[in-house]
């Protein structure tokens, strides 16, 4: 079962309230996105702890709805 990039984007917002948040369906199959998002509340995590912090946000999906997710996290200019 394919997921919607708005209901990804929303995952993201609620669990990272202050993010800016981007998706792009990288195959326009509803199956394989990228994720662009910018937190103040990355700073001082590792990447693997910021990417974890998108998949907490997502709250299981990845693993049941969620088949393909490229995470690129970044702290705001």
């Amino acid at each position: 079962m394919a997921m919607d990039a708005g209901e990804i984007e929303r995952l993201i917002r609620e669990g990272i309230p202050d993010c800016e948040v981007r998706i792009e369906d990288l195959r326009g199959d509803g199956d394989h996105y990228a994720a662009y998002v910018t937190s103040a509340s990355f700073e001082g995590k590792t990447r693997i702890e910021q990417h974890k912090m998108v998949f907490e946000a997502l709250q299981g999906k990845m693993d049941e709805e969620l088949h393909a997710l490229a995470i690129q996290t970044s702290l705001p200019k």
